[in-house]
């Protein structure tokens, strides 16, 4: 167990991931309840939580500059802590790109991949709930391994989304547009992988 003055890192790793959790959920209701009207007030909804997880980072630097000696390496802790902010970040651009584009009905194939994406998030809260007690966690690896998975469920999703849109539309708008959120739903699970990978070195050169 991280020791007491410690664990302010792992449990602000942990709300951080949390805000990710409560985004891409936030994101799938809408897309699977989807009303153009009310869009706009769910992009200030899922905006006020990537502003909340944007405030919790900002604590967690101003605690590492008056640290005399953190947990792990400062730069694990800033690179640990920059990732899982992108996780809410590229969720939220998923939301603007629905916006941008002026959606006005949801594909199927949006569908899966953001189920994919909460997947992901929760997959990464588990792992730094883990991360915690690294040093005696058993459960670490096969989360980066279930992470580094769904992952791949995602980039496959999004092949295939993007061929049957370009081999069933004739409709060019609707192409470029789903086109765009197709790339960044993908995106989402990226940014969930890169933290599953900054965790596993961090282990490592800590073990």
């Amino acid at each position: 167990m991280a020791k007491k003055q410690d664990s302010f890192y792992f449990d602000n790793f942990i709300a951080c991931a949390e805000d990710s959790c409560k985004a891409a959920q936030m994101l799938k209701e809408t897309l699977e309840n989807f009303d153009v009207d009310r869009l706009k007030a769910q992009l200030d909804r899922i905006h006020q939580i990537e502003h909340s997880a944007d405030m919790k980072k900002h604590d967690m630097l101003d605690r590492l500059a008056k640290e005399f000696i953190p947990p792990i390496e400062r730069e694990d802790i800033v690179s640990l802590s920059q990732n899982i902010d992108n996780m809410t970040d590229k969720v939220e651009d998923v939301m603007l790109r629905v916006y941008m584009n002026n959606v006005q009905t949801i594909e199927p194939d949006a569908l899966k991949m953001v189920e994919v994406v909460v997947q992901c998030c929760e997959a990464v809260r588990e792992l730094l709930v883990e991360f915690k007690d690294f040093k005696r966690s058993k459960n670490l690896k096969s989360l980066v391994i279930r992470i580094n998975d769904l992952e791949e469920v995602c980039d496959k999703l999004f092949l295939n989304s993007v061929r049957d849109l370009y081999a069933e539309s004739k409709d060019p708008l609707r192409i470029i547009a789903w086109r765009d959120i197709y790339i960044y739903l993908e995106r989402c699970a990226d940014a969930c992988e890169h933290v599953a990978d900054v965790v596993e070195g961090v282990v490592m050169s800590n073990s």
